[in-house]
């Protein structure tokens, strides 16, 4: 039988003494806490280890004798630690005996009830440090990788179930370790925190200020969760706005967080404490980075600047981001308004634009569609007309700009101080605004996208027609069915009526569609890197990089002293996880309002027109 022996590494430097510890029979292992130091009376260590044991609920014990060579020079105790075996009973009575030659050499004698001794090879002594064993955090892992390197003579081992009675001894007796030297006591102990317990003032000092800060921040958040569930603004239109605005969404998934965090009860297990404090974390660093961005805007005028580039920006982007997709899908004599486009922007991107000349642009775009882009044969009646409707639209939208520009400035040094509650707050805002400034191209989307839609449903269902079928809508199929000849003859008049207006409705859905989608792709950007800030577990992460034994994936083993007739001597030291396994395990939850559609059903509501709405539905239909 082999008995292995875990002895903390801080403990080969102490004086001669008792072995305190727990015995683990599933294992056959010893696992060595702290050394008692003599003198002592064997009565008060009695005493203590119930104290222990009725805390910690672990069945902490001597485990036997620890006989150093600095001790034994001065006084000859060997014997006499050898006979306590009868005052502490147990079923092995480990002897370890410190080398002359070397202080990291131990001779283990292992002593049963019978007073019959193992042979020397059935011990393995294996030295771990105490304090990151205390410290640290053994997750289970899917499976078990086994290494050696044959170079260096050192094998490794990552096990993580069979160690876990290990490190949850070590955890479990933290109250073993809150006795240093300093502290007047009969019995002294040597472990890791012997010559002094490892605090700070400061956190100290922050265990005490949070208390009362907790239960401030907790009161002002339940006062403000009562306000927005309140029935006033739960009301029909202001409960759907509440729901679309990506501020307010953000708003409440952050007090939800400021309200976990504040909460006063205990987190009950490691998973819950690793939760609040990367909420914690993650707050913290979404306002400093939301400071950071106020410094920067209110430097230099650049709220000013913002303004004075929102304006013509908003204003001109259907004609910018409609002559490039154009260019890149309908070549044509446009390419080179598309380049005159660029080149000024590029030139009066910092200074307020002429309307008019917005205007002028805009309406050239439109007359390009009008008339015969890219040489194609358009439906002349239909494209004057959507032109037209357009264009309207299009005055409108100035004329909505000519409203706000001089409010725009104000709005925008308001909107900055927002970014006091968090960057994430801030992005959320920028996308809320992109989309008031292109809701006209939302517009143009959805009534290019309604068109469309409606003529692919009615060629769809007039091809029916010519194939005897039709859609039973109470058996959601399609059955056969028998037309007469008058209605197969206003099917065929209808069928090429919508067959030959179907090039022009496409054309202008596909250009309203491209500018759509370009919005869509900017705010999901903004909605993936708010996402990212929210879902990240920063805390984990900064102890993977600063402490990475706290979350340990294993253990590994290296052969510390190999020296015949004596027992071997093993290094443990703790595999800590990987940052993917770290962000997979710790990862917070994030709010899912967004519609997660694979490429295939984006592609199939894209041909058939179907909105692609940027917020989830209740049902999946989405006409």
């Amino acid at each position: 039988m082999v008995i292995k022996v875990f002895f903390p590494s801080c403990c080969p430097e102490a004086e001669s003494g008792l072995l305190l510890g727990r015995w683990i029979p599933e294992q056959n292992a010893a696992v060595v806490l702290a050394i008692i130091h003599y003198p002592f009376i064997p009565g008060q260590v009695k005493q203590y280890l119930e104290q222990i044991k009725s805390v910690t609920t672990i069945n902490v014990s001597v485990l036997g004798s620890w006989s150093s060579h600095s001790s034994r020079t001065k006084d000859n105790i060997d014997q006499f630690l050898q006979d306590l075996s009868s005052i502490f009973p147990h079923d092995f009575w480990f002897q370890l005996t410190q080398e002359k030659e070397s202080r990291s050499v131990f001779k283990c004698q292992v002593v049963q009830q019978c007073d019959s001794k193992n042979d020397k090879e059935n011990v393995i002594l294996i030295h771990y440090d105490q304090r990151k064993v205390m410290l640290s955090k053994l997750h289970d892992v899917d499976s078990k990788s086994i290494g050696c390197n044959h170079n260096t003579g050192e094998e490794a081992e990552a096990i993580t179930s069979d160690f876990a009675a290990i490190f949850d001894t070590v955890a479990k007796c933290e109250l073993l370790f809150m006795i240093d030297k300093h502290d007047e006591t009969p019995i002294k102990f040597t472990h890791w925190q012997s010559e002094g317990r490892e605090t700070s003032i400061i956190v100290e000092l922050a265990k005490q200020a949070s208390v009362p800060v907790c239960m401030v921040l907790l009161f002002l958040v339940t006062f403000v969760l009562n306000i927005c569930k309140s029935r006033v603004l739960n009301v029909w239109p202001l409960h759907i706005l509440w729901s679309r605005l990506t501020t307010c969404v953000q708003l409440a998934h952050r007090l939800d967080h400021l309200q976990t965090i504040a909460s006063s009860t205990k987190a009950q297990n490691h998973t819950e404490f690793m939760r609040k404090a990367n909420l914690f974390v993650s707050f913290l660093i979404d306002v400093g980075l939301g400071m950071l961005l106020i410094s920067w805007l209110y430097q230099q005028n650049r709220i000013g600047q913002l303004a004075d580039a929102l304006i013509p920006a908003a204003d001109r982007k259907i004609n910018e981001d409609s002559v490039e997709k154009s260019s890149r899908t309908l070549v044509g004599p446009f390419n080179r308004y598309c380049l005159i486009g660029w080149s000024e922007g590029l030139e009066h991107m910092g200074s307020r634009m002429g309307l008019k000349h917005i205007a002028k642009e805009l309406e050239i775009l439109l007359e390009w569609l009008m008339g015969a882009p890219a040489g194609l044969k358009m439906n002349k009646a239909l494209d004057e007309v959507l032109g037209h409707f357009f264009l309207y639209h299009i005055h409108l939208w100035i004329s909505y700009i000519h409203l706000m520009s001089p409010f725009i400035e104000m709005i925008l040094w308001y909107v900055g101080l927002s970014a006091c509650l968090g960057l994430t707050v801030a992005l959320s805002i920028g996308s809320d605004i992109i989309a008031l400034l292109t809701f006209h191209i939302y517009c143009f989307y959805v009534y290019g996208a309604r068109i469309y839609c409606l003529k692919i449903y009615g060629l769809s269902s007039l091809w029916r027609l010519f194939r005897g079928k039709k859609w039973n809508v109470l058996r959601q199929r399609v059955d056969s069915c028998s037309y007469d000849l008058d209605q197969l003859f206003i099917g065929t008049l209808l069928f090429t009526v919508l067959l030959f207006l179907l090039p022009t409705t496409a054309l202008y859905y596909l250009v309203f569609t491209l500018l759509r989608l370009v919005v869509v792709v900017i705010q999901g950007f903004i909605h993936l890197l708010v996402d990212l800030i929210n879902s990240l577990p920063l805390y984990a992460l900064g102890l993977r990089l600063c402490r990475p034994y706290v979350l340990a994936a294993g253990v590994k083993f290296h052969v510390f002293q190999k020296v015949a007739g004596k027992p071997l001597h093993l290094l443990m030291q703790i595999n800590p996880l990987t940052y993917g396994m770290i962000i997979k395990r710790y990862r917070l939850p994030t709010y899912s309002c967004y519609p997660k559609d694979s490429w295939a059903a984006l592609c199939k509501k894209l041909f058939i027109g179907r909105l692609i709405y940027p917020w989830k539905r209740r049902n999946e239909k989405q006409d």
